[in-house]
């Protein structure tokens, strides 16, 4: 989506709180980086000026913030709740008005789910 993200996501024995933090880590970073050097982005100088004054306002960050602090995990316990949750996951951007169909997403694992490969590295669920 264009403001959030919803991740289905598993642990082999890591905490689920590192993962979490190690990835939204990262992608700040990575993010940040894309921002600052896109030529093309007419606002990249208010989207960097928004992040550096939440990262202030914030004393657990040092100078910046992509990512909002709280997170609203829910715990996949049976398959039926996975599969409630992956079909509002890949049904979010038609849900939005971004596309018609959920496999025209293109960060979204729905066309995997169809058979086809798309864009990001998935694991797909199996019952």
């Amino acid at each position: 989506m264009t403001n959030h993200v919803h991740l289905i996501i598993g642990t082999e024995g890591n905490k689920m709180e590192d993962i979490l933090r190690d990835f939204k880590s990262f992608t700040s970073r990575e993010l940040k980086e894309v921002i600052k050097n896109n030529i093309q982005e007419s606002r990249k100088e208010w989207m960097v000026w928004m992040m550096e004054r939440a990262g202030k306002l914030n004393n657990q960050n040092a100078n910046w913030q992509l990512w909002q602090q709280h997170n609203k995990p829910i715990e996949l316990f049976t398959y039926s709740v996975i599969k409630q949750k992956l079909d509002y996951i890949h049904n979010n951007p038609v849900e939005a008005g971004f596309v018609t169909n959920a496999i025209d997403w293109n960060y979204s694992s729905a066309i995997d789910y169809a058979g086809e490969k798309g864009l990001l590295d998935v694991k797909l669920l199996d019952e």
